[in-house]
């Protein structure tokens, strides 16, 4: 049991100590994360945290994969729990925005800012965070596909055009919320999409103008 009780502090402690590092690199950028700054964000010793990362691309490959964690439980996890269909696609979008609205993060989107950073720098990072936005890319696209197979999209759909769309609202909201005002920015975001699927959806009561 005690060392049950210690592995889990670890975890608990290794967990906090990489949604520290999500958030510390929307701010100073994935390159520039280090065992240094990290250290002196959370007021720890350095040697602490290079028993669990032992160089900066250790830090930021796992960094990347808490990143993925987190929007799986802020954003994905509980669209899924709505209807399959545009009710789902609207809901996936909005879990998006409202994460972003909620400024869990200072820089507001991890992923934006990290793919933009490392789009031209081959290398281990650059193939994680690929890899991470292709299977982005493909859950919005099997939910559109599900959308059209339930006879809420219409059958001859583009369905990779709907979902880069999407993912662009979602991209451009992120952007644009640190920069402008954003509660506007928000709001056009989430009237974006409702517009873009109420025009193809032939049910209109399935998208109701609240959330």
């Amino acid at each position: 049991m005690t060392s049950d009780g210690r592995v889990a502090r670890g975890d608990r402690t290794r967990t906090a100590a990489l949604d520290a590092a999500v958030s510390l690199a929307t701010e100073v950028g994935l390159d520039g994360l280090s065992l240094g700054q990290l250290a002196d964000r959370l007021g720890v010793s350095k040697s602490g945290l290079f028993a669990h990362w032992r160089s900066k691309e250790a830090l930021q490959l796992a960094t990347v994969e808490r990143a993925v964690a987190q929007w799986q439980e802020r954003i994905v996890a509980p669209a899924l729990r709505a209807p399959r269909g545009v009710r789902r696609l609207r809901a996936l979008h909005e879990a998006r925005i409202d994460f972003y609205a909620a400024r869990v993060l200072p820089g507001s989107c991890f992923f934006a800012n990290t793919e933009f950073e490392y789009n031209a720098r081959p290398g281990p990072v650059r193939d994680r965070l690929a890899a991470a936005f292709g299977s982005w890319t493909a859950l919005l696209e099997r939910l559109v596909q599900e959308a059209v197979d339930l006879g809420e999209l219409p059958a001859d759909l583009d369905v990779a055009q709907l979902a880069y769309e999407i993912d662009a609202l979602g991209i451009s909201a992120a952007m644009r919320s640190r920069l402008l005002e954003p509660e506007a920015t928000y709001r056009h975001a989430r009237q974006g999409l409702l517009t873009r699927l109420r025009a193809l959806c032939p049910d209109p009561t399935l998208l109701t103008e609240g959330p």
